[in-house]
């Protein structure tokens, strides 16, 4: 007996998945083949999963005699003909409901992720390693295409639904011609032709990985790309350090040069190459405390402030990013307004110490009689001249940037932490790639970074410093333990149970004023 096709379409709020669901059943339609469409919608945009389930007969109408085939409203486990998913996660998220299986499914899957609530709140790094995630796709599926299709997006400047359309008239699932898909997208706006692009590109890439029969590796185990001569290292650093630090080092410096100059990606060099040296009695010839230490200390020694938004808010790459975002056209009129709100840490940072500190003072007086601590907003119209200038001489004021507080405090901070790496990695090099691990502790802005700041120093100075009451031979084993409860919550009491645990004080309580509010209601009477 004929069975229908059954498709599982899977998109996120707003990606446009009932969209690509009407299409899949005007194409059938246009084809003379029956074709039924159901859907569970998610919660508002961009904030969950859409499923629409189809089912389309594989005989046209011309054959049937008059009879109608009965379509089913939902997905059976195991009888899944195809699962199409704009999203990594959200793939393997249906298919650990049984949806799909290895002698039946057709797996179409972005590459791309949307990382979900629970990946964002982690102090750490909370996202989901993506190899277990194709493995899964691999295992589960007759056979799978899995692309980039944020990339195809952005090059045909439409929505996914028009890739993920291609990509199924690509894999040959459906009995229907590139005609009868194309059909239905053609239009005369320009929306249309955007579709017909997107809908191209995933249709010759999912053609060629059919012809071509290589999916494993050309998709699931992608070449990694051999960095650009842009973050090349120049030629006299490269020499200094081991060829598998080079792609990263790269990246830092140049990240450093744009940052501050020259001379201070010479002295992050400098920094590595102390470290480098302390582990030249290590039998591991990978030098694994260096290459932790690389990507922290390049990410803390650039630490942002409002020099750096600046700069990086008036870049004509972010004016061109927005242009293709809002998809602007030649002769529209685009205008892009930034919100400021800085306050005196921000002020004091640019400061001499001196300067800074007298500030620091007023504005927690200010605090500690119960008004609010003092901050100024601003609306910078980035597409007018004035404040594009005034972007770019706020960047300018890089040259300004070892003047300040903040920079001073930043690199005296930089120094201990790296020096507690020095004298660890000779004694212990277990307890040196602890402490360089410590290094992403430092995160954010504001409070979240002076709190990650404060973890780590706590750490240096009472789990191995000589102040430390843990034992010699449990420190690493104490400091990874310790750096992983840093990262579980906020408020940190996982921390101070795991520093107690381990004969280490707790965090000193910072004192924070006492505000007291009067009561309108006895105003009143």
């Amino acid at each position: 007996m004929t069975q229908p096709i059954s498709i599982l379409l899977c998109a996120l709020g707003g990606e446009g998945g009932g969209v690509l669901a009407d299409w899949l059943v005007d194409v059938a339609r246009h084809a003379g083949h029956p074709a039924q469409a159901t859907s569970i919608p998610g919660v508002a945009q961009r904030t969950g999963a859409t499923t629409y389930y189809l089912e389309v007969y594989p005989l046209p109408h011309s054959q049937l005699q008059g009879r109608l085939p009965v379509l089913g409203l939902n997905p059976l486990p195991g009888r899944l003909d195809a699962l199409v998913s704009s999203e990594l996660l959200e793939t393997a998220r249906q298919i650990g409901n049984g949806l799909a299986s290895s002698d039946r499914t057709l797996v179409v899957s972005a590459s791309s992720r949307a990382l979900t609530t629970a990946e964002k709140m982690t102090m750490g790094d909370g996202r989901r390693p993506e190899g277990p995630l194709l493995d899964v796709v691999a295992a589960h599926s007759q056979r799978h295409h899995v692309m980039d299709m944020a990339r195809l997006c952005q090059e045909s400047g439409t929505m996914v639904s028009a890739v993920m359309l291609g990509a199924i008239a690509g894999s040959g699932l459906l009995p229907f011609d590139r005609a009868h898909y194309e059909t239905v997208l053609e239009g005369p706006g320009s929306s249309a032709k955007a579709s017909l692009r997107g809908f191209a590109l995933a249709f010759d890439v999912v053609t060629r990985q059919r012809e071509q029969a290589q999916y494993v590796e050309h998709v699931m185990k992608p070449a990694v790309a051999a960095p650009s001569a842009s973050t090349a290292l120049p030629a006299d650093v490269a020499a200094k350090f081991p060829a598998a630090l080079h792609p990263l080092m790269g990246l830092a410096h140049q990240r450093l040069v744009e940052y501050q100059g020259p001379a201070y990606a010479h002295l992050y060099v400098q920094r590595l190459e102390r470290l480098l040296h302390a582990e030249t009695k290590s039998p591991d010839s990978t030098r694994p405390v260096t290459a932790e230490t690389t990507r922290w200390l390049a990410l803390w020694m650039a630490f942002d402030d409002i020099i750096r938004v600046a700069d990086l808010k008036s870049r004509a790459s972010r004016w061109d990013r927005v242009t293709q975002e809002v998809k602007a056209k030649e002769g529209d009129v685009l205008k892009v307004y930034d919100h400021f709100k800085p306050g005196v840490p921000e002020l004091a940072a640019l400061l001499p110490q001196g300067l800074a500190s007298r500030l620091l003072r007023w504005d927690r007086a200010r605090v500690a009689r119960g008004l609010a601590p003092w901050s100024m907003p601003l609306k910078v119209a980035r597409h007018a001249l004035w404040g594009m200038a005034s972007l770019r001489i706020l960047a300018s004021l890089r040259v300004l940037r070892p003047l300040g507080s903040r920079y001073a405090t930043e690199q005296a901070l930089i120094e201990e932490w790296l020096g507690g790496i020095e004298a660890a990695t000779r004694q212990s090099p277990a307890l040196g790639l602890e402490l360089a691990r410590c290094g992403q502790l430092i995160k954010g802005y504001g409070s979240t970074n002076e709190r990650g700041k404060d973890n780590l120093l706590h750490i240096l100075r009472h789990v191995c410093g000589p102040a430390s009451k843990v034992p010699v031979a449990e420190q690493a084993a104490a400091v990874a333990r310790i750096r992983q409860a840093a990262l579980q919550d906020e408020a940190g009491q996982a921390l101070d149970q795991a520093l107690l645990q381990h004969g280490a004080p707790a965090r000193p309580v910072k004192e924070q004023p006492v505000l007291w509010m009067k009561n309108p209601r006895l105003q009143k009477s």
